[in-house]
């Protein structure tokens, strides 16, 4: 199940004339992935929340272009009127033509809240927001050149479990870590899902999913403050720390899985890509086994009906 042993940024082929979506475009990840994508001749369109930090990293991504000048559509995940326009203002610059949507944005163990629709601030912004995108989309994807959907899940997947009964931690006591666990762990569910029905839909599109092991991007930096009790929010605090130093792989390293989901012919649909190293956490970009859950047919329905019912989108595929 392996990918190219030593598989690099080198190794992208020329994108020029594609056009790919990058959601959480303005840091981390996705503002490295834009940078390479654009200077391998695609046209990036960044989604990001801030106007301000988006019109930073576009300034940055075009430097870096090589082919036609990237673009920025606003976008926040945690509000479903705000996607449904990010969707419209894509299908504009792009004459509903997408070769690539990357689901790379979101949010990490954040403190109990919830979405502009109410839902709790994770589940609603790494899956329910990307979710609706991506049916969004799927009439632009359709008229792509070999179009994929990328999403991106996390190591944080392994244990975690999805509860369709109460996904918003309505009746269950909130954890920050369990929350983002769930999120993540939709997201690979979703992804696979969303494979199977295209591909019974005889579809061109496929769907990949990829996580980036662990990668220090500072999106975890606010995790020991999600924590109430002093005693934890130390532990957490302490524990990050030691893992950014010994462990944790730099952006340029992490953001390799999804640039191979994102470009190499070699990823396939229901494809999972993640670092071969160390466990997962760090290396160059290979072929891993899904969850058991993301394998899961009768979770991918539930899930997916699940989010049908929540958004109140009509899915597609239908």
């Amino acid at each position: 199940m392996a990918a190219h042993a030593r598989w690099t940024e080198a190794d992208i082929p020329d994108q020029t004339g594609r056009t790919m979506f990058v959601t959480g475009a303005n840091s981390g990840l996705g503002l490295r992935m834009s940078e390479v994508l654009a200077g391998k001749g695609a046209r990036v369109l960044l989604g990001c929340r801030s106007p301000e930090r988006g019109a930073k990293a576009l300034e940055q991504v075009r430097v870096a272009a090589t082919g036609k000048a990237p673009g920025l559509v606003r976008l926040d995940l945690a509000d479903l009127d705000s996607v449904r326009e990010a969707a419209k203002k894509v299908q504009e610059l792009t004459d509903d033509k997408l070769d690539v949507l990357v689901n790379n944005a979101g949010v990490m163990a954040t403190p109990r809240g919830h979405t502009k629709d109410g839902f709790e601030t994770q589940f609603g912004t790494n899956h329910l927001g990307h979710a609706v995108l991506t049916w969004l989309l799927m009439p632009s994807l359709r008229n792509g050149w070999g179009a994929r959907v990328v999403t991106l899940s996390s190591v944080a997947a392994t244990g975690a479990r999805i509860d369709v009964a109460d996904p918003n931690f309505e009746r269950r006591m909130y954890n920050p870590g369990s929350a983002y666990g769930q999120s993540k762990l939709a997201n690979q569910v979703f992804a696979l899902e969303l494979d199977r029905r295209l591909r019974a839909a005889g579809e061109d599109v496929i769907s990949v999913a990829a996580h980036p092991g662990y990668t220090w991007t500072g999106l975890g930096s606010g995790m020991a403050r999600s924590y109430r009790n002093p005693v934890v929010r130390a532990l957490v605090a302490g524990g990050n720390r030691i893992g950014e130093i010994f462990i944790a792989q730099n952006a340029r390293q992490g953001t390799l899985p999804q640039l191979f989901a994102a470009t190499s012919p070699e990823a396939e649909g229901g494809d999972y890509i993640g670092p071969r190293g160390l466990g997962g956490l760090r290396g160059t970009p290979v072929k891993v086994r899904p969850l058991a859950a993301a394998r899961s047919e009768s979770l991918g329905a539930a899930l997916w009906d699940l989010t049908t019912k929540l958004t109140g989108v009509t899915p597609d595929p239908a």
